[in-house]
């Protein structure tokens, strides 16, 4: 069964790993920390988090992987923010190589690996690596459950364009 045509594969390619750069890997709310609960929105790039009963201004807080992780340090869950940070830096070299494929599309087409592939291959390796993060998120006494909403979303685009056939 083809899922996608050839001539389609790369412009889909550039849609996919745009669009996996917009979801969130992580989706984590946890009750009753320190008497109230915190919805936690993890993007590739930076996550949101937000404190319910409390004032707008100091309910939301916005952080990059690197903050995060130094917020984390000496944490149990420090390693589950280095995997996210592992994640976003895989999901940034599939975004450059996006960009160059929309922007030189001949010249990248060219060159010797299927940009196809590679970024398949990319939002892959990035949706096992963020996997690794919600494990450990899940398994380091962060509180609440995560829930891996974009991992599904990237290990799918990532068999659909290796699948893909480019005869």
């Amino acid at each position: 069964m083809v899922w996608v045509r050839s001539e389609y594969a790369g412009p889909l390619a550039v849609v996919l790993t745009l669009l996996s750069t917009l979801l969130p890997w992580n989706v984590t709310y946890s009750g009753n920390v320190s008497g109230g609960s915190v919805l936690f929105v993890r993007f590739p790039f930076f996550q949101i988090r937000y404190a319910f009963g409390v004032p707008f201004a100091d309910a939301v807080r916005v952080s990059d992987p690197l903050s995060a992780v130094a917020f984390q340090a000496g944490n149990s869950i420090q390693v589950a923010y280095e995997a996210w940070t592992v994640g976003a830096a895989v999901l940034g070299v599939a975004l450059l190589v996006a960009v160059a494929y929309y922007a030189r599309e001949d010249a990248v087409e060219s060159g010797p690996v299927d940009p196809v592939r590679l970024l398949g291959g990319l939002l892959g390796l990035a949706g096992a690596v963020l996997a690794v993060a919600t494990y450990l998120l899940a398994t380091r006494g962060f509180p609440g459950v995560p829930i891996p909403v974009g991992v599904a979303f990237l290990l799918a685009f990532a068999v659909l364009l290796l699948t893909v056939d480019r005869t």
